[in-house]
């Protein structure tokens, strides 16, 4: 029997902005447990709820940059539940007119071997206060509340069910995390909470109209466990129903140590929350001047940059999707090309390859890549001109890539012009020049055929690689700084001779 994996994301991005949504208190993290909880943050008798204007910016930013409807007037309504991190006993939320309505988030997938792209849908993207946290330990058997988090401005993203694996999910969420913080209304931070998923998972019969019972699953703070529980959700629920039972509509959590889901409550719907407007919170009016002010504010969006990056620089879908993934990657990348725009593939494959190896290796990111562009479009202009080998520019790129780390700052932090020819001054102290003297090149190369000969009979006996092994002689007696392309052609001519 076939089954088909249906799955909707919810997605909360915390706003970076300072304040709460609706009191004075500091966002910050990693304070001391309720050192950042005012009076309306605790619920204290009579407070009121004040707007925070940054939150609303931030919410126009992401339905200007996903297509989607600003509702205006947006209400806020109270969404009534019972949890101790809760003080007020309800949270302020949005239901029937959120600030945005709609939308859609492009992304590429893979299908049978090739890429694709795929339209998932929005329906909605409401602003929402988050509740505090439970802390479970070193209460000596007790639960501590840290009412830090409550109050802090979420962006509640919902998507339609329109993926049909955890691949899928993943790389939806991967692109929704890098447009937050392409536009600059949430960090990201998956480790601070900063960005987290809820899953609604279900299954249905292959080719079926009707949704089958989903579950959803909380909190998933990582793109992996976010994959581990939708696969292991999906298999639960299989093998569920193909026992001849059925899915109790539940909300779940996902165990990473056990990798498993486990039942955490039975699912409420809209009704359960008895959700009504806010009667301390006036209808929110979102003029058409304030949407504009905001839209002159957005940078370029990714997928613009994309069809620039494939039009102005002639590279492929993949090259271009892969250096718009993250807009510090794509500043990045354009400072290079602006040094040396003569070759911006040749500045794609360095910048994807061995920068992006080197951060990954370290665990840092473009933002505090200590090599500025300037120094790496100078080394690749010296492979562009014949100083170097494209072999020794890998060697120099490891010299200068240490040399930057022991100032431990990163480009931008530095001053721009500070040893931006680093790469020249290595190049000149290691004796690493090309030579591509033609004279010096020819006698090298009768050197090595005088001395091989039985690699030159093979060669003429049609073996191919033969022909390499002479090469890589040459460049053994030059020491890796001969010219390949003039060798190459030195030695074909010599052998025909």
């Amino acid at each position: 029997m076939q089954w088909e994996i249906v799955i909707g994301l919810e997605v909360h991005a915390q706003l970076s902005t300072q304040s709460k949504i609706f009191s004075g208190a500091s966002t910050a993290f990693g304070a001391a447990p309720n050192a950042e909880a005012c009076g309306v943050d605790l619920a204290l008798p009579g407070v009121l709820p004040v707007l925070n204007r940054g939150a609303v910016d931030r919410a126009i930013k992401l339905g200007l940059a996903v297509g989607g409807k600003i509702n205006s007037p947006s209400i806020f309504a109270r969404k009534n539940y019972f949890y101790p991190d809760l003080p007020k006993g309800y949270q302020i939320s949005q239901y029937e007119l959120p600030v945005v309505e709609g939308g859609s988030v492009r992304i590429q997938v893979r299908q049978d071997g090739e890429e694709r792209e795929k339209m998932i849908r929005l329906v909605r993207a409401h602003l929402e206060e988050d509740a505090g946290k439970s802390l479970h330990e070193d209460f000596h058997g007790m639960t501590g509340i840290d009412l830090n988090r409550a109050g802090t401005p979420l962006l509640e993203i919902v998507s339609e069910p329109d993926m049909r694996s955890s691949a899928e999910a993943v790389v939806y969420a991967k692109t929704l995390h890098s447009l937050v913080r392409w536009i600059g209304i949430c960090d990201g931070n998956m480790q601070e909470g900063s960005f987290r998923c809820d899953a609604n998972v279900s299954v249905r019969h292959q080719g079926a109209d009707r949704l089958g019972t989903r579950c959803e699953i909380k909190n998933l703070n990582s793109f992996r466990f976010l994959e581990k529980a939708i696969d292991y959700e999906a298999r639960r629920q299989i093998e569920i129903l193909e026992d001849g039972g059925t899915i109790q509509q539940q909300t779940r959590l996902y165990d990473p140590d056990k990798d498993e889901t486990r039942a955490m409550r039975s699912k409420e719907d809209a009704q359960d929350y008895r959700y009504f407007p806010d009667p301390d919170l006036l209808p929110l009016e979102i003029s058409g001047s304030w949407i504009a002010e905001v839209k002159s504010g957005l940078p370029e969006l990714p997928q613009q940059m994309r069809t620039r990056f494939e039009r102005d620089y002639g590279l492929s879908a993949y090259d271009a999707s892969t250096l718009t993934a993250d807009r510090d990657i794509a500043g990045y990348y354009e400072a290079v090309v602006d040094k040396l725009p003569s070759d911006p593939k040749l500045c794609a494959n360095w910048v994807m390859g061995d920068i992006s190896g080197y951060l990954n290796d370290q665990g840092k990111f473009f933002d505090n890549c200590p090599l500025s562009p300037s120094q790496l479009a100078q080394l690749l202009t010296r492979i562009k001109d014949g100083t170097i080998s494209g072999k020794i520019a890998k060697e120099v790129f490891r010299q200068m890539w240490t040399k930057v780390r022991e100032q431990s700052a990163t480009w931008k932090s530095r001053n721009s012009e500070l040893e931006e020819n680093l790469a020249d001054q290595i190049i000149e102290a290691q004796g690493l020049k090309q030579i591509s003297d033609s004279g010096a090149l020819e006698k090298l190369v009768g050197e090595v055929i005088a001395a091989n000969s039985k690699s030159v009979e093979e060669y003429k006996a049609g073996k191919e690689k033969a022909f390499n092994a002479l090469v890589g002689q040459v460049m053994k007696a030059a020491k890796g700084k001969a010219n390949p392309a003039q060798v190459n052609e030195i030695l074909k001519k010599k052998l025909a001779d």
